[in-house]
């Protein structure tokens, strides 16, 4: 009749070890000649780049605001929020729809892209922890470093690179910034 299934300690951690060792899927893109992946269940869609608004007094990596079918949905560039030049616009340029998760909501945030490649499953057991040194980027950004055909993939953690709380304090402060220069006169 019923099924007696073991809980406790020993069977939640053979449950985590498959789960981790479990293929996810990432959608992979480049920025600047390198290869990056974000987890498939945060991308909502992919659009052509084009009817970017540009928003006066805001830091850098945050290059407007498009409108999603009604919604204005804020677009970062991933390459300057990763402390580069901003994205050169070309033929193969995008925007990546992503849902990104926080304690009261989940917001739709665009990326800009220099090109999406393709949806990559890679096993948990092919993903290495993120470097302690030498990325090009913070360490918090990275989730791992996915080995594909003998090349890497920097799998993104998404939360963290568009976390809305920090996107918020950083454009609170440099606004802030800016409004007290032009005020002194500065």
């Amino acid at each position: 009749m019923g099924q007696i299934v073991q809980t406790g300690p020993a069977r939640t951690g053979a449950v985590v070890a498959a789960a981790s060792a479990a293929p996810a899927q990432y959608l992979t893109f480049t920025l600047g000649g390198e290869m990056f992946g974000v987890g498939i269940l945060n991308v909502k869609e992919i659009i052509e780049f084009g009817n970017l608004t540009e928003i006066p007094m805001m830091p850098a990596f945050i290059r407007g605001v498009i409108n999603l079918r009604g919604a204005v949905v804020p677009v970062i560039d991933l390459t300057a929020r990763f402390g580069g030049k901003s994205t050169e616009v070309g033929r193969r340029t995008c925007i990546v729809i992503i849902e990104v998760p926080d304690e009261e909501a989940r917001h739709d945030i665009g990326i800009i892209v220099d090109a999406v490649s393709e949806v990559l499953e890679i096993a948990g057991s092919e993903i290495e922890p993120p470097p302690s040194f030498g990325a090009r980027i913070r360490a918090d950004f990275i989730q791992g470093m996915g080995k594909v055909a003998g090349k890497f993939v920097i799998l993104l953690e998404i939360n963290k690179v568009l976390s809305v709380e920090e996107i918020a304090l950083l454009t609170g402060s440099e606004m802030t910034a800016e409004a007290t220069a032009q005020a002194s006169g500065g």
